[in-house]
């Protein structure tokens, strides 16, 4: 399993000009509407995405926390973040263009993370938040492709780092992945599986316990 370098940056970009869409797309109501993100409404999840892809252009990625991002873009309509979202995508096409496979298996300016893994955070960050707009806003939900799939191999390293398990993700339409050596098998639908694992559904639906929650100890 894993996405490889020409797949990944051309579905990143796919995934940022689709989000750009989604968010021309909302109207008034379906930009205030509350998300599943506590205290934020659809338009604050859009202010956390975009400020972070301006992050990303700039060059000084992680200096803003997601709160710091919402706050600073507060006042800000949806086609004014869309527009912002479009000025930042020039810089990271060309950024894209640039990332050899040298580069791919280098560092990334994110601490810690190599450009790949700095890479498929960002899908997986973009696929989720995509699905908590569309929920707020009564929209239907992500479906399925690179996204999905980049979100499964993202919570998989995430879970595997954190020594959960040992499991053995055997996710509907997905690769077997090993986690902690491997163990029992994760089965079922894998959008419901990345939306246990990031704490947005109840993981009994899975037969698992709070601990898949990658976030449960935040």
């Amino acid at each position: 399993m894993g996405l490889g370098r020409e797949a990944a940056i051309a579905g990143l970009l796919a995934e940022y000009e689709a989000f750009g869409a989604l968010i021309r797309s909302l109207d008034a109501q379906q930009w205030e509407a509350p998300s599943r993100c506590t205290g934020w409404t659809a338009g604050d999840v859009a202010r956390h995405v975009v400020g972070t892809a301006t992050d990303v252009a700039l060059g000084v990625v992680g200096t803003h926390t997601p709160e710091e991002e919402v706050a600073e873009r507060k006042d800000r309509t949806a086609t004014e973040l869309a527009d912002e979202l479009d000025t930042a995508l020039v810089t990271l096409r060309n950024l894209a263009s640039i990332i050899n496979d040298e580069a791919w298996n280098g560092p990334s300016p994110v601490p810690d993370l190599t450009m790949r893994q700095g890479i498929l955070t960002l899908i997986y960050d973009l696929y989720v938040h995509n699905d908590d707009i569309r929920t707020a806003a009564g929209m239907p939900p992500a479906g399925s492709g690179l996204g999905l799939d980049a979100s499964v191999e993202y919570l998989a390293e995430q879970l595997d780092e954190r020594q959960w398990g040992p499991a053995t993700l055997a996710l509907d339409g997905m690769e077997k992945v090993d986690i902690a050596g491997g163990g029992d098998p994760v089965t079922g639908d894998a959008k419901e599986f990345v939306l246990v694992a990031c704490g947005r559904k109840d993981p009994r639906a899975l037969g698992l316990d709070e601990t898949v929650n990658i976030y449960a100890d935040a």
